[in-house]
């Protein structure tokens, strides 16, 4: 129960900054935004940013294998990586493979299928291609 306790507290953390990083994005902020956005994958998800920015998605797909993240902060990484989604061509071409993998993870690993998901899913299939 004590796990679960803190990683809700944990999650809860994590959607307020997602929330910030959009209100600072809405301000026009985008340098404060984008500093804010590497500093939580660093710090809370503990994924470096040179496998996050790299086109290498083997090194993507090692990372989530050997991160052992609980997948209610997979779900919240998605949140993260879906919102970013959008910023430019070069941006999406980077991040939307690395969110379609999360997805696979989750529903593939934990078992864990979404119906924002799924939807996001076939959205994202536009970046892709």
């Amino acid at each position: 129960m004590y796990r679960k306790d803190l990683i809700t507290a944990e999650i809860q953390k994590l959607a307020e900054v997602l929330a910030r990083i959009m209100g600072l994005k809405l301000e026009g902020k985008f340098k404060e935004a984008q500093s804010l956005f590497d500093e939580t994958m660093e710090k809370s998800f503990m994924l470096p940013l040179s496998i996050l920015e790299s086109q290498d998605l083997p090194a993507f797909e090692n990372w989530l294998n050997e991160g052992n993240l609980a997948p209610e902060k997979l779900d919240s990484l998605s949140e993260f990586l879906y919102y970013e989604l959008g910023i430019s061509a070069e941006r999406n071409s980077v991040i939307a493979p690395k969110l379609n993998l999360v997805y696979q993870f989750l529903s593939d690993k934990h078992k864990i299928v979404h119906l924002v998901n799924l939807h996001r899913q076939k959205t994202i299939q536009q970046y892709l291609s």
